[in-house]
């Protein structure tokens, strides 16, 4: 099929279009986009603020049965490891849950909860869970959807905590 030279100019605008749209996209070896994590008692958190500790971004959301199953997970981890530099921040990614609701959750997790995350490029990335993980140095060295277990955490995570 031939496309129209006015066909073909419009699609190639459509892809110029989503081009940022794509490149703003972490990936693992760059350096991470500044952020700020507003938590849901109102603490405001920088990534400056982070710099020489290993940091999680978990996104999620209370509809996602692999979210309700890997929150646990990654609480166990952080408590098991929260002394060798890791913080873990769960982002709820939807507004159907009012934060109320949340509370008992946020009292019972060694981590915080996240209702908003400002930074460039930072989301789920193609759905949730996502799990972005930040190095002491602030270079992403994993970033992709699915749930984290014991396995993957250890796998990835420990030899971040063992760096100096």
């Amino acid at each position: 099929m031939i496309l129209s030279r006015r066909a073909a100019a419009v699609a190639a605008i459509g892809l110029l279009a989503a081009a940022p749209v794509a490149a703003a996209r972490v990936r693992p070896g760059q350096p991470a986009p500044a952020y700020t994590l507003t938590a849901f008692d109102k603490t405001k958190i920088g990534s400056e603020q982070l710099r020489g500790q290993v940091v999680v971004l978990n996104f999620w959301a209370t509809w996602c049965g692999p979210c309700r199953q890997e929150l646990p997970a990654l609480d166990l981890y952080n408590r098991r490891h929260a002394q060798e530099g890791l913080r873990i921040f769960a982002v709820a990614t939807e507004d159907s849950v009012a934060e109320s609701a949340l509370k008992p959750l946020a009292g019972a997790l060694s981590f915080p909860l996240v209702h908003r995350i400002e930074g460039r490029g930072l989301g789920p990335l193609g759905g949730v869970p996502t799990n972005i993980v930040i190095d002491r140095h602030g270079v992403i060295r994993w970033a992709e959807p699915g749930a984290f277990d014991a396995a993957t955490l250890d796998r990835v995570i420990g030899p971040l905590l063992a760096e100096p």
